[in-house]
Order: structure tokens, then C-alpha cells, then sequence
């Protein structure tokens, strides 16, 4: 590889910014995928770009036809990450099992009696409060949010953060009542109608969950929805 095409790619990876390798297998030339531009020495049709971005998208490296080349796409994706904002049950189900599906996993919540390390041994805990919290975080297109406190105190400055940033989901625990007084909460403090019509709430899919866990499915499952619904 050469120096400047690595040197580029090391600087995506450590911006953890979604970037793949193509390389022609036959002439053993590179080039940089990134925002579904090419750099590099390989030439990409507008179809083989096209499939090679979507491999980006599926985080599934493999081979693409372009123009009788066989071109090798490796994959370079930052980790997913889940911030959960509210150490309650639902978040005791749902982290463990977004770990498992790939996802590095956040938990924001200040009240410190829910966010032990006894309660989440398993992921990243924050105490910060949540709008400093998500500052931070700073999610990116690879992020999902979900808030699950029910108090406005702790959910809205976590939405408001969450609304106006890349992230690919933004889910919010309650019921329709709840989330038509939150709509009207976060409209009063500056949102927009486009941004609130990302918040997913209530969140989650309709399965009629009720368990912790049946919720924590619902809501894996509408953020794998979301996800995947322009990668098949």
C-alpha cells in the first residue's frame, strides 16, 4: 500500500470515520471508499461503487465486478455504539444484549444508586449529566440513542444533543401522551418539527412488549429496522 493511501486510512480509522480498502486482486492497485467517494488508483463504475458502499453500510467485506475486474472491498467501520441514557431495567436487558449484536454500549445516567458497576459490569457507565454526557459521546452516524428515565430532567438535554447530531436512531421510552408533552417540551426549547420527527417513541417496535426484556427486543429490533432498511 502506499504511504499516502495508508496514512489516509489511519486517519479515518483513528476519526473513526467508516472508510473501506478496494483493491484490484489482479493488478494488486488501491484505493480509499469513503463517503462514496474513491481515492486511489482503482476506478469504480457508479453500480460497483454503489455495492462496494453498501458493503460499508452492512460492515461485510467481499468482492465486486467492475468491468470484468474482480475488486477486493476489506471493510474498516468504527465499532457501533448504543448510548442508553437511564441506568433503569429495561437498560439491565437491553445492554447486555446490544453487546452482543456488536454494539459498544454507554450507559448515561448522574443518579449514581442506578449506574453501579454491580448493576452494568459489562459496559461503559457514565455519571456526568446527560446533555455534558452526550457532548462528549458526540454520536456520530453509528450511534443509536435511547432515553429511558421518564423524567424530562434527564431525557430531554440528552434529545436535544441526540436530535441535532448524525446519529442514525434516537428512541425515547413513554407513551403516546408522554411523547406528545415531550414533543411540545423540546418544540418550546428550540427544536424543529424535522428534527422531533426522528424521535422514534415510543420506542421500539409494536410486538405488545411488556417485560424489560420484550421492550429491550422491541427496541433492538426498530434500531436494526433503521439500520439495515437501505442495506439489502
Amino acid at each position: 500500500m502506499k504511504t499516502e493511501l495508508l496514512a489516509k486510512l489511519q486517519e479515518a480509522r483513528a476519526a473513526k470515520r467508516p472508510v473501506a480498502l478496494a483493491t484490484d486482486l489482479a493488478s494488486g492497485a488501491q484505493a480509499l471508499l469513503e463517503s462514496g467517494e474513491t481515492i486511489g488508483d482503482v476506478a469504480l463504475a457508479d453500480d460497483a461503487l454503489a455495492a462496494a458502499m453498501k458493503m460499508l453500510d452492512r460492515d461485510e467485506s467481499g468482492t465486486v465486478e467492475a468491468e470484468g475486474r474482480k475488486i477486493f472491498v476489506q471493510v474498516h467501520n468504527p465499532p457501533s455504539r448504543l448510548i442508553i441514557v437511564g441506568a433503569v431495567h429495561i437498560a439491565q436487558a437491553l445492554a447486555p444484549m446490544a453487546s452482543l449484536m456488536g454494539y459498544a454500549v454507554t450507559i448515561v445516567d448522574p443518579r449514581r444508586a442506578f449506574a453501579t458497576d454491580a448493576r452494568f459490569p459489562t459496559v461503559t457507565l457514565s455519571d456526568d449529566w446527560p446533555d455534558e454526557a452526550m457532548q462528549k459521546l458526540d454520536p456520530d452516524r453509528r450511534t443509536a440513542v435511547v432515553t429511558l428515565t421518564h423524567d424530562p430532567k434527564l431525557d430531554d438535554p440528552a434529545l436535544t444533543v441526540a436530535l441535532r447530531s448524525p446519529a442514525f436512531y434516537v428512541g425515547s421510552l413513554g407513551s403516546r401522551r408522554t411523547h406528545a408533552k415531550r414533543l411540545e417540551r423540546l418544540k418550546e426549547q428550540g427544536l424543529t418539527d424535522a428534527e422531533l420527527a426522528r424521535i422514534h417513541g415510543p420506542v421500539g417496535l409494536n410486538i405488545n412488549a411488556i417485560s424489560p426484556a420484550e421492550i429491550a427486543v422491541s427496541i433492538l429490533g426498530q434500531i436494526t429496522e433503521v439500520r439495515r432498511k437501505d442495506a439489502k
